[in-house]
């Protein structure tokens, strides 16, 4: 569907792709990552045709249909929401305003109106019609949008929200590649999780830029990274990834100190024997054996690992905060009516619901930002709240630079604890001398999360901390607030970042608090079971009877033996088609690994010097690589394709 052949790719002097390949098929799911600024927004520019490489080719299927959703800023106009959705073609937009417009006021003679009008109905059903307005209205409502927004323009949504509906727009079009640039930043948690079994059933091709390990798990079932100008690719997902990457460095840091030695033996005998009349063509010889090697370059840590104690706050009373009766309403939209709530030292609590059921409202009242309606808040002995959100951008000083903000601290740290924290946070090199003011709203959002973490609170609110953090970002996150002693009360969609930190779970809904007292695991497993008992008690779903009532009438009209002989016969099928699945998937696995090992030989042999020294090889070498790269491009996607299938099975 999609070739990259030979793409290379350089700004300023920096390399991003250097004469790198790709190759995306039909059934492709592929996770995007590398660090930040590595090129991978870049690589989507290629393929859509907004940037050229500077050589390589760019090749894709006729007809092939190519779906983007960038990270920032996605437009809107005077279109309404459902009209968004459904803006899958120019076509069908204008043929959907033309009916609407008809419908409400048209000014022409009725039989010349009904002409037109059954003329632009008639192609507005060949193009989809209103089955594609009721798929849109479907999706609009998973990724959180009300039926009261539909019809609500387009431009009086936040950036936030423009960007869903793009996002539904795509999943409604259904383009034959999707490719999505941080889709989950403007989502939360419980569209995040609707948006995930969407994906798992979509008809095309994939490729996604994430931050958001958990979800590259249950999307991807192969990752491309982009690393020392190269797209490596790898099975599976994105924990499968850290797998193989992790052995793959061991083998090429093996091969580097090998080929090194040798670099060293051949020079060590040149610089001997050089001057030496009898030996001097000798040591020529070995200086072009060094020439002619194709240098492997030392594996390099592009996520910088972090490994030091943070401040740590003052010990609060037990009681850390208590809200009692709160009454809370926007206009006639009531949020909370009699909510009580209270957190005690040392829990880590995550707030999940669904959107707009009250989690923001709720952690601005415990951080006082705003004041309720009716009822009472109370901090326990000695506490001191801290509240991460879009108001700590605005108490930066923007004359400052961002290793002098960062500075401007209470406690005592040095100059190089603070630039190596800021360093894990995307402030590198000279980026600390940057002026506050240029910063752009990620790079601040991140600025103010080093300065909570350099003077934390004793209890800490956070609204989407995860949000601008690339996954090293994020680990470094993690790392801090896993040491962190005070009380967290916190709003994420990051499920890595939940199941690392929370060891309580409230859940919001409807104004009612739901208090789960484990982490995310056990909140899942509890809400599951309540949803298995709820089906039990009436009736399934569906309308279906429940399993104890339905069991006698079966009974009743089959022989038990029978039953359960058709039940082995069934087993048995299932068994032996798994069996035959799985025999497909080995056969896949032991071709690619037989492949790989000859490509790996190959490639042995063209960093010994003696190849060179055999007419051709060196050539005869290179190209049975290129066909065995050819029939791994081939096979790997049947792998996963087969593999998906036999993990369908169960």
């Amino acid at each position: 569907m999609l070739t990259l052949s030979d793409i290379s790719k350089a700004y300023g002097g920096r390399v991003l792709f250097n004469e790198t390949a790709l190759q995306v098929n039909r059934a492709d799911r592929i996770g995007l990552v590398g660090p930040n600024g590595a090129g991978k927004t870049t690589l989507f520019s290629i393929i859509l045709g907004e940037e050229s490489p500077d050589t390589g080719r760019v090749m894709k299927e006729r007809n092939v249909v190519f779906g983007h959703l960038p990270q920032e800023s996605a437009p809107a106009a005077d279109e309404t929401v459902l009209e968004l959705a459904t803006a899958v073609s120019l076509e069908f937009s204008r043929l959907r305003r033309r009916i609407l417009a008809w419908d409400y006021d048209h000014h022409v003679d009725a039989q010349h109106a009904d002409e037109i009008h059954d003329d632009a109905h008639n192609r507005f059903h060949e193009l989809g019609g209103y089955q594609l307005d009721a798929k849109a209205k479907q999706v609009l409502v998973g990724l959180g949008f009300r039926e009261k927004d539909f019809n609500r323009q387009a431009r009086e949504l936040s950036g936030g929200w423009v960007m869903r509906a793009h996002l539904a727009r795509l999943l409604v079009q259904e383009p034959d590649l999707l490719l999505l640039d941080e889709p989950t930043n403007h989502l939360d948690l419980e569209a995040l999780l609707w948006f995930q079994e969407h994906l798992k059933n979509y008809p095309g091709a994939i490729m996604v830029i994430s931050h958001d390990r958990e979800f590259l798990n249950h999307i991807v079932s192969g990752v491309v990274e982009i690393r020392q100008g190269r797209l490596m690719r790898y099975r599976g997902n994105y924990d499968e990834f850290l797998v193989q990457r992790a052995a793959a460095e061991e083998q090429l840091l093996a091969a580097y100190k090998n080929q090194q030695r040798d670099i060293a033996r051949l020079q060590e005998f040149a610089d001997r024997f050089r001057a030496k009349a009898s030996k001097a063509s000798q040591a020529q010889s070995k200086l072009k054996q060094i020439e002619r090697m194709e240098k492997i370059e030392a594996p390099t840590d592009d996520e910088g690992k972090i490994g030091f104690r943070f401040p740590q706050p003052l010990r609060s009373g037990h009681k850390v905060i208590t809200l009692e009766n709160i009454q809370q309403a926007y206009g006639d939209n009531v949020v909370y009516r009699g909510m009580e709530f209270k957190a005690e030292r040392g829990q880590r609590i995550v707030l999940v619901g669904p959107n707009g059921a009250g989690k923001s409202t709720l952690l601005k009242i415990l951080a006082g930002v705003l004041i309720p309606q009716g009822g009472a808040r109370t901090p326990g002995h000695n506490v001191k709240a801290g509240y991460y959100s879009q108001y700590r951008v605005d108490m930066l000083d923007a004359g400052r630079t961002v290793l002098e903000e960062a500075m401007d601290t209470p406690s005592r740290v040095t100059e190089q604890f603070v630039r190596t924290l800021l360093g894990s946070f995307l402030f590198r090199g000279d980026d600390v001398f940057k002026r506050v003011g240029v910063l752009s709203g990620g790079e601040k959002s991140r600025l103010a999360l080093v300065k909570l973490l350099l003077a934390p609170p004793n209890l800490l609110l956070m609204d989407e901390p995860t949000t601008h953090l690339d996954m090293a970002s994020i680990d470094a996150l993690v790392y801090a607030l896993g040491q962190f002693e005070g009380t967290m009360v916190f709003i994420s969609h990051d499920v890595y970042f939940i199941r690392a930190l929370a060891n309580h779970v409230v859940h919001v809904n409807a104004g009612r608090l739901t208090h789960y007292p484990g982490g995310y695991q056990y909140y899942l497993d509890k809400t599951r079971a309540l949803s298995e008992r709820a089906a039990l008690t009436s009736g399934g779903t569906n309308g279906t009877a429940s399993p104890q009532k339905s069991a006698p009438a079966n009974r009743s009209s089959m022989d038990r033996k029978e039953q359960k002989r058709i039940e082995a016969r069934q087993r048995q099928a299932r068994s032996n088609e798994r069996k035959a699945q799985q025999q497909v998937v080995d056969g896949l696995e032991k071709e690619i690994g037989q492949l790989e090992t000859q490509l790996a030989e190959f490639t042995m042999e063209l960093e010994n010097p003696a190849t060179y020294e055999k007419p051709g090889r060196a050539a005869h070498l290179n190209r049975e690589m290129v066909h065995l790269q050819e029939r791994l491009a081939e096979l790997n996607p049947q792998w996963e394709a087969a593999a998906g299938k036999l993990s369908a099975m169960g």
